[in-house]
């Protein structure tokens, strides 16, 4: 095996290129050339199914007082069957017979349940269970894997294996449990392993993006609920759209991982989509917001991240994605780091045994030490504050969003030097974690001279330290005073974050991997051509995610949501002032001028009979802090980027966007806007 090889171009068949396409798409040649041909459910099939299904459902019902976590566990079954009725039309009989299995699983749970016999909770070997996300309250499943050597009262090393690519179709939860679902009787297969798999499902197909990336994490949440749990040795790893996920979540989650494993993953947009496949679409110069917004998304921008987490990576040597880990080399090599991509010689887009038990070695030699919470040194960088926190610093703000951000520091007998602060105004430091270690902090002033703030009198009992741009007065030498570029402040003293910042810098698909609620408008709109387009592309909205996200899209008419709504999700207002109340309650503190007339978004003007704007912002209602609130805009990508290919779902329209719509349309046509103009916010959320 080499563990590090030059990329050497390999011409590739037609057949092996079919070949991949096949696995790409999450399928085999042998399947589909075997699979018996599938066809519509009979009436008398799918009465028996549809029956099935309501059967489940009421006994579910009837669960009301169980715990939440143990009705998911039996939830997911009648989920999944619910998602395959409804989005596929043909069957084979290898499908109807895992409809019918599920529908009995569901009701052996609900019965174990009832009778307060829940088997799988202590059982090892393989399983599936299910949580409630908290985006949208769907019963999400995941897989587990626990070893037959598991002692519950001792801490166990997690394992986070996120899975390949697989098509979006409505058997697709059933199909991905089904992989773990044994039973919950004893399991005499159960592994022996030091460590608990888990296996999330991602909602599918997204490259664990959005909804699929909060999915991995409640996921984690979850697992650490029912297990001891070591927290310091999580491990991520994953193939194919797995290792893409696990490159893009652990490089900037770097301290929430002792160790990543991503096994042929791509790293950006623009070089994978020029891979020679039929089914990949091939991404020219983007519009300049798009541009902008893949720096959210491409891996490779955050090479910088593996000298905090550690990456064994691997790739075939004839793989036709080999180019993705040359390019993160290239990128780390760029960092001073060195990447570590173990080459399976001969091998395409598939797992060798071999490499990956090299990959499996090291890994466990990283997650045997864990994580370590205070390293001497640190250097990270990120392009936004969604993606701004390594252990223990925090960056809170930036002078440009989508534009390389860094950090350096090290700490120099008990000295906290920052060596390098670029495109960040505010930086938290919790010193709480480095106590006994370090006794000041040391700037540079304008003359790059050091100047070093003493914490043990300055700061004795801060937790926490803020970093800010500007100056600060210090006595110099002969009593003359240094300006400081940088200004050190506790964090109860420091100024109040305000624009931009942690959790509310956008873009407009950000408000959809938390908590949010839709709202529909019911009073009289100021123009009946925005409103039936609102309408619509609520509609639209509601398709898309229930059949991609997997979940139903939480909507409340505008007169019935709550004082706790407002408090704890992303309210999502459909329509205008005159026909959504809460839109009208916002309107005064938005970066907008709306009228029944006029549309004026920064220094143009619009009619507003055929024109309105899509954008996110925070929610300016004091009951709403820290939340976002969005107009007229659900996913900025579509149906159609969900059901191509998973790099395409990159945010289409910033932060902003005005929309120019037919006044004629009918409504039964499908809906559609001319976008205008788009972009995003400056750090002060307002119009650059």
């Amino acid at each position: 095996m080499r563990l590090a090889a030059k990329y050497q171009s390999t011409h590739l068949s037609l057949s092996w290129l079919i070949l991949i396409a096949a696995f790409v798409l999450g399928a085999t040649t042998s399947g589909l050339a075997q699979a018996p041909m599938a066809k519509p459910l009979t009436p008398e099939q799918r009465q028996q199914l549809d029956a099935g299904w309501q059967t489940l459902q009421a006994a579910l019902k009837s669960l009301g007082g169980q715990t939440p976590q143990l009705v998911a566990d039996a939830a997911v079954y009648a989920k999944g069957v619910e998602w395959a009725l409804r989005y596929d039309r043909d069957f084979t009989p290898a499908d109807i017979a895992l409809l019918e299995k599920s529908l009995a699983r569901g009701q052996e749970r609900v019965v174990a349940i009832a009778n307060q016999k829940p088997a799988w909770l202590s059982r090892q070997g393989k399983m599936t269970v299910g949580y409630v996300s908290a985006v949208d309250g769907s019963v999400q499943p995941y897989g587990l894997i626990v070893p037959k050597s598991h002692d519950a009262n001792k801490p166990i090393r997690l394992d986070v294996v996120l899975h390949g690519s697989t098509r979006p179709v409505g058997l697709s939860e059933l199909r991905f449990m089904a992989r773990f679902d044994t039973g919950d009787a004893p399991d005499t297969m159960a592994p022996d392993q030091a460590f608990i798999e888990l296996h999330p499902l991602g909602r599918v197909e997204n490259c664990y993006r959005w909804a699929g990336e909060t999915d991995v994490f409640e996921a984690i949440e979850d697992v650490c609920r029912r297990y001891r749990i070591d927290r310091d040795r999580i491990v991520l790893r994953g193939m194919s759209m797995g290792a893409s996920g696990t490159w893009h979540l652990g490089l900037k989650h770097p301290d929430r991982f002792v160790a990543l494993g991503p096994y042929c993953g791509y790293v950006d947009t623009h070089q994978f989509s020029l891979t020679p496949l039929p089914n990949f679409v091939k991404l020219g110069l983007l519009p300049d917001q798009q541009e902008l917004g893949l720096h959210m998304l491409d891996s490779i921008d955050y090479a910088a991240n593996a000298g905090i987490v550690p990456a064994i990576a691997c790739m075939g040597e004839k793989d036709i994605f080999f180019d993705a880990h040359v390019l993160m080399g290239n990128a780390m090599e760029r960092e001073g780091l060195k990447m570590v991509n173990l080459i399976s010689p001969g091998t395409g887009h598939v797992i060798d045994p071999v490499t990956h038990a090299e990959q499996m070695r090291r890994i466990a030699e990283y997650s045997a030490k864990g994580l370590n919470h205070s390293p001497l040194e640190l250097k990270f960088v990120t392009w936004t504050l969604k993606y701004g926190k390594a252990h223990w610093l925090q960056v809170q703000g930036l002078e440009k969003h989508y534009a390389r951000a860094e950090v350096q520091t090290r700490i120099h007998d008990d000295v906290l030097e920052l060596v390098v602060l670029n495109n960040v105004t505010r930086l938290k430091i919790e010193t709480g974690r480095l106590r006994g270690r370090v006794k000041a902090i040391r700037f540079r002033n304008d003359r790059s001279m050091p100047i070093d703030v003493p914490l043990v009198e300055n700061f004795a009992d801060a937790d926490f330290v803020v970093v800010t741009k500007g100056t600060m007065e210090l006595p110099g030498v002969d009593g003359l005073t240094r300006k400081m570029t940088q200004a050190l402040w506790t964090e109860g003293t420091a100024p109040k974050l305000s624009g931009k910042r942690p959790g509310l810098q956008g873009p407009i698909d950000d408000a959809f991997t938390a908590p949010f609620l839709c709202i529909r408008g019911t009073g009289t709109a100021w123009n009946p051509a925005v409103k039936a387009y609102s309408d619509a592309s609520l509609a639209r909205f509601s398709e898309e995610w229930h059949h991609y996200m997997r979940g139903a899209l939480p909507i409340k008419d505008d007169t019935a949501v709550t004082e706790d709504d407002l408090r704890t999700k992303n309210l999502i207002l459909f329509g205008d002032p005159g026909s959504n109340s809460w839109i009208a309650k916002c309107l005064p503190e938005l970066p907008v001028s709306w009228t029944k007339e006029t549309l004026k978004w920064g220094d143009q003007s619009y009619p507003a009979s055929d024109h309105l704007p899509a954008f996110i912002a925070p929610n300016p209602l004091p009951a709403g802090a820290g939340r976002y609130v969005v107009i007229n805009s659900g996913h900025t990508f579509r149906g159609i980027d969900f059901a191509t290919i998973n790099y395409l779902l990159f945010p289409r329209w910033g932060d902003w966007s005005v929309l120019q719509i037919d006044p004629n349309r009918v409504a039964t046509e499908p809906v559609t806007e001319t976008v205008l103009k788009s972009g995003f916010f400056n750090e002060e959320w307002r119009l650059p």
